[in-house]
């Protein structure tokens, strides 16, 4: 993944507990408060017109040791799809796309990271971060999280992963 214009896509298809009414709503900045354990201690919002996820809302996420990731909602389907491009200054440019659909009394959730290496990034770092290994843990536990908040209404701590 080495030179200009090399990209890494990373896709993932979960099965949500809800429709996708009552799924989509949760994709957004503010209200991953509710179900993702430590996110509102990393996010700030700087650009919503409604208070939520909306076309042209601009959040940025903390990461110690690292600059601030901006990110930009860059299209706004409701109940269907949505697309973030976030920004992690000199390492990487990500396009994150996520489409919902209904399927019976579930939602599918497909999810899609087009990662693109700013110059001067740490390739190896980035390629680790990335790798299956390093990277789908996150979102298996992005999955459990989304259900479990879906089914009980709380908030699934770090601390707390079912068996």
């Amino acid at each position: 993944m080495t030179g200009v214009g090399r990209t890494l896509v990373r896709e993932h298809v979960h099965r949500i507990i809800g429709r996708p009414a009552v799924v989509f709503p949760l994709l957004c900045p503010v209200r991953e408060d509710d179900w993702i354990d430590g996110w509102a201690e990393r996010r700030r919002l700087a650009q919503t017109a409604s208070g939520v996820a909306e076309l042209g809302c601009v959040f940025l996420t903390q990461h110690p040791g690292s600059p601030d990731v901006t990110w930009v909602c860059t299209r706004y389907e409701p109940d269907h799809f949505i697309e973030y491009v976030r920004v992690w200054p000199g390492e990487e440019v990500v396009t994150l796309a996520i489409t919902v659909r209904p399927e019976g009394a579930v939602s599918e959730v497909r999810i899609r990271h087009l990662v693109v290496p700013l110059p001067g990034a740490d390739e190896p770092a980035l390629e680790r971060r990335w790798s299956a290994a390093e990277f789908d843990p996150s979102m298996h536990w992005w999955e459990l999280s989304m259900n479990h908040f879906l089914t009980t209404g709380e908030l699934l701590r770090h601390r707390e992963i079912p068996a």
